[in-house]
């Protein structure tokens, strides 16, 4: 006997099915992070690794303001959980606003960098500020990743294709922004604290 599934069922597995791919891909991502920063670890050893390094002002900025994206992206998703769209509305396009900031104030950190005399690439270069920058740019690569997902998201969102009932799309890019969060609170603290 065939047993089909209603469409709950069926929406209940599809956002599972969706949630595991998301969970595996950002996985991968830590363990590139992971890689990275064990790389880090190892380079301070060299005569050439600069020990008194202090990261930008911007980038502790950048941290709240990623920080202040999760809020709003969570806050999105429980507004939009009770079917209250105009909030679901200023909450996305805040959550839009900060991201953008945070990039704005990522790329003022490395002009801060390069201000105080040191240098990604070239002559100028250390190790300390190739790996900083090479860090920081994935990052943000990432970050560019989750910034098309939420304008993907807010279009989806003005199309009415979200409701209390409807918010797998919400979910998962709040999902992958808190996990974009804490990836860089991580970095943040791993770069100031082993410099």
């Amino acid at each position: 006997m065939e047993m089909t599934m209603t469409k709950g069922e069926e929406q209940v597995r599809s956002a599972k099915s969706a949630k595991l791919i998301l969970l595996f891909a950002m996985v991968s991502m830590t363990m590139m992070f992971a890689g990275l920063t064990s790389a880090f670890v190892v380079s301070k050893s060299r005569a050439d690794w600069l020990k008194n390094f202090e990261l930008p002002t911007a980038f502790f900025y950048s941290t709240a303001v990623i920080i202040a994206c999760s809020v709003t992206f969570y806050m999105a998703k429980k507004a939009i959980q009770k079917d209250n769209r105009s909030a679901t509305t200023a909450l996305l396009l805040g959550t839009l606003a900060l991201g953008i900031l945070f990039v704005v104030l990522q790329f003022v950190g490395f002009g801060q960098i390069v201000k105080s005399g040191y240098y990604f690439t070239g002559e100028g270069s250390s190790i300390t500020t190739t790996f900083l920058y090479v860090v920081t740019v994935t990052h943000l690569l990432h970050l560019a990743g989750g910034l098309i997902s939420l304008l993907i998201i807010i279009y989806n969102h003005f199309k009415q294709k979200y409701n209390s009932t409807q918010t797998l799309g919400i979910e998962l890019g709040a999902m992958y922004w808190h996990f974009l969060d804490l990836l860089w609170v991580y970095l943040f603290l791993f770069l100031y604290f082993f410099k």
